[in-house]
């Protein structure tokens, strides 16, 4: 996802900031070759965040073929692949509208809009589930706040609010995002800074992990993340809160 902005912003800034649109039509090639050293493609890290998205909706929401989800920077769709076909509804929205025309091709049952960056095109509380995965760390530093608080403003009372990013703290990650061009605006956030951004949105945290620290699927090394999700040496990290 391209980051958010207002027309207000000086231009020399917004000049600094990635733009998406040019990524388009290579957007996971882009994202394979950062994270090639690791041993392991795209969908294993995508299977595993929409792993724990699907555990915290059961957990928290309830059966997700009854409920719609709103994928905040969607990007291409390459997660929401993995999501359509588990939730009655999912949408999705992104900056860029090359970006967001290739998404609905990838998955033609889910619904997307181009949206300005400011205010998600969907009413009040009209989603379940509303998330963003390793979107915050491109948004502008003073928006942070807004971006979550209308990620909750279009969710339902009793719905989800949940936020998947970097974790700085881990050395494979920092190496990873300073390979991939459309990081390279990329300001990490840690875990703390999540959960305040969350403290000032309408909005209750209910529960945080690290997760990915293997790049591996055998049964021992998933029970071995579920174990170590206190310690801050995961790949990345959810936060997730209730509406």
């Amino acid at each position: 996802m391209e980051q958010t902005m207002d027309s207000n912003i000086p231009k020399k800034d917004v000049t600094l900031r990635v733009q998406f649109e040019q990524f388009k039509d290579n957007y996971r090639q882009e994202i394979q070759k950062s994270i090639s050293f690791i041993g392991q493609d795209l969908d294993f890290f995508t299977e595993v965040k929409v792993g724990h998205l699907l555990e915290l909706t059961r957990r928290y929401v309830g059966d997700p073929e009854k409920l719609k989800i709103l994928d905040v920077g969607c990007g291409v769709g390459v997660t929401d692949r993995f999501l359509t076909s588990h939730f009655k509804k999912l949408y999705g929205v992104d900056l860029s509208p090359g970006v967001v025309r290739k998404a609905a091709r990838l998955n033609p049952k889910a619904s997307y809009r181009h949206y300005n960056g400011k205010t998600l095109p969907y009413p009040a509380g009209s989603m379940d589930v509303t998330f963003a995965i390793c979107v915050m760390h491109h948004v502008l530093p003073g928006h942070l706040n807004r971006f979550v608080q209308e990620m909750a403003r279009v969710t339902r009372k009793g719905g989800l609010v949940a936020i998947f990013e970097h974790n700085p703290w881990n050395p494979l990650t920092l190496r990873a995002v300073s390979q991939c061009e459309m990081d390279h605006d990329a300001l990490l956030l840690k875990m703390g800074k999540v959960e305040r951004i969350f403290g000032q949105a309408p909005i209750e945290l209910v529960e945080k992990k690290f997760i990915l620290f293997t790049p591996f699927r055998a049964g021992f090394f998933r029970w071995l993340e579920g174990v170590l999700g206190w310690l801050p040496l995961g790949a990345q990290y959810y936060v997730a809160a209730k509406r």
